[in-house]
């Protein structure tokens, strides 16, 4: 009777390892998929002063056996016609984090922490200590359908207490 019992509880424990293993292995997929929505070929444009606007592209594949974002940025119209910029966005199964590294043809770089707020998705700076404000940037995905998308690109100087508008964008997916 207790060996019955013990091989049935030994039996139970494994069922439930097996069922924690693949649910974690499914929530680990879905995570490595979280900016899969930004994948495609878009076009993308801004308003810039005197009511202009700002246009390009923004071609975002993935690389690596589908394991990393490879972004391509190009602006065709408006005050910084000719910048280029491109990223690697990868997600780290160890960190259970994104991870971002950006650079551009003006000699920017930065490195960005990806996470997912409500319905908006983010790539941040960690905090700088600049004088007395503690500076965060930050790329924020919202509005996210699949032929469109908005971007900001926001700036903190307390902390993330508050955040500036420097930048929006909008995406809209090319037809292939």
């Amino acid at each position: 009777m207790v060996k019955k019992f013990k091989h049935k509880m030994r039996t139970f424990a494994i069922i439930l390892l097996f069922i924690f293993l693949a649910s974690n292995v499914k929530a680990q997929e879905d995570h490595a998929a979280m900016y899969d929505f930004w994948v495609g070929k878009w076009e993308v444009s801004w308003d810039e002063a005197e009511g202009k606007t700002g246009k390009g592209v923004n071609n975002v594949v993935k690389i690596l056996n589908n394991t990393v974002i490879q972004e391509n940025f190009s602006i065709h119209e408006g005050t910084n016609k000719g910048y280029l910029g491109t990223s690697i966005s990868v997600y780290n199964p160890t960190q259970k984090k994104w991870h971002q590294g950006y650079a551009d043809s003006q000699g920017g770089y930065f490195n960005f922490v990806g996470e997912k707020v409500g319905d908006s998705y983010y790539f941040k700076t960690d905090p700088v200590t600049r004088g007395d404000n503690v500076v965060i940037l930050r790329m924020k995905f919202y509005d996210i359908n699949a032929n469109s998308l908005m971007w900001d690109w926001e700036s903190s100087q307390d902390g993330g207490k508050t955040w500036n508008l420097n930048w929006r964008i909008r995406y809209v997916r090319m037809k292939e």
